[in-house]
């Protein structure tokens, strides 16, 4: 009796995109924790490093100079102006790993994921909302990085950012850490196959109209 050989599960491409502030950096980092296997593609960017952020860990902090020459050699898989700056995915470096088997993560705004989705249509789309923008201004505020003037910015361009939501396979509004990863983490195994219907789902409908409409 002969036994049909295993074929190895393909490695997928999960598109992880949030409003500033919503906590997509912190549930991503948390999933990553729970789940070694998982890379974490590290973007470039133009911003001034932080200061607990570290080189090739959080980013690659370049010039503009070297970022539009990276874009220009078609280097990058995505790129987007964010709080005038520039954000990338290195192209080698995802698909070097799918090649590897590996899953990977790409932390990107909504601009980005579109340009992956085009160019990667079998990517799985997530978008990280915050309950309220009420809560999204106390996280902001929180994090103690960013001068009033930035922080008014990044609560009107999330008005922006949140009416994309409905452009993604997953939506998870991320009023629960704990909850919120475990749900992420649902996605991210397979456990949890079925893309939410967002259309059937008022309760998320009208949190979103809600946003929406104060902002």
């Amino acid at each position: 009796m002969s036994s049909r050989p295993v074929t190895a599960r393909s490695a997928r491409l999960f598109v992880i995109a949030a409003p500033s502030g919503a906590g997509k950096t912190t549930l991503v980092k948390a999933l990553v924790e729970r789940n070694p296997s998982l890379t974490f593609s590290v973007s470039y960017t133009t911003r001034t490093k932080r200061k607990n952020e570290k080189e090739g860990k959080d980013y690659f902090f370049v010039s503009e100079e070297q970022f539009l020459k990276l874009e220009q050699e078609g280097e990058l898989l995505e790129s987007a102006r964010v709080f005038d700056n520039r954000y990338g995915t290195g192209r080698a470096q995802v698909e070097s790993r799918l090649a590897e088997g590996r899953d990977v993560i790409l932390e990107i705004d909504w601009q980005g994921a579109r340009q992956v989705r085009q160019s990667k249509p079998d990517c799985e789309s997530i978008f990280i909302l915050p309950p309220s923008l009420t809560e999204l201004e106390r996280r902001l505020r929180d994090r103690r990085t960013d001068s009033e003037a930035v922080i008014e910015r990044r609560l009107k361009d999330a008005i922006s950012d949140i009416s994309h939501w409905n452009e993604f396979d997953y939506v998870i509004i991320n009023d629960d850490l704990r909850k919120s990863v475990l749900e992420l983490e649902a996605i991210i195994t397979g456990s949890n196959s079925r893309k939410h219907n967002r259309s059937a789902n008022p309760e998320m409908q009208a949190q979103v109209r809600e946003m929406l409409t104060a902002g």
